[in-house]
């Protein structure tokens, strides 16, 4: 028996999302401990929060119902760079890494625009 993809994870966007995601945990996972449950663990929800967000709105049956869920995907991107950009500045995380999730980010947000844009 064949599992059946959900609507949402037919979205490039929440594909882009997970692989978001788990470049985060493998941040998270090599934070110091001191670091881990306090500005690793603002980093872990709010990358989930981008793709949970998706996943829920997508099963909203009407736009403007939509549109608050897909916005919130959005804030929790710009909510993970925000944390990234700290990471960066206690040189917590290396400039490279840095720079492909911001790419990565950059992606999604532009994404989750023309998400947003379709629902309009």
């Amino acid at each position: 028996m064949l599992l059946q993809d959900f609507d949402f994870e037919k979205l490039n966007v929440y594909q882009k999302g997970l692989d978001f995601v788990h470049e985060l945990f493998v941040i998270y996972k090599d934070l110091p401990r001191e670091f881990k449950y306090t500005v690793g663990d603002n980093l872990i929800r709010a990358g989930l929060s981008i793709t949970n967000n998706l996943a829920e709105g997508s099963g909203k049956r009407f736009k403007k119902e939509k549109a608050r869920y897909y916005s919130t995907s959005l804030d929790s991107a710009r909510e993970c760079i925000s944390v990234l950009n700290v990471l960066l500045k206690e040189v917590l995380i290396e400039k490279d890494r840095y720079n492909n999730l911001r790419t990565s980010a950059k992606e999604i947000t532009s994404m989750l625009y023309g998400l947003l844009g379709s629902l309009e």
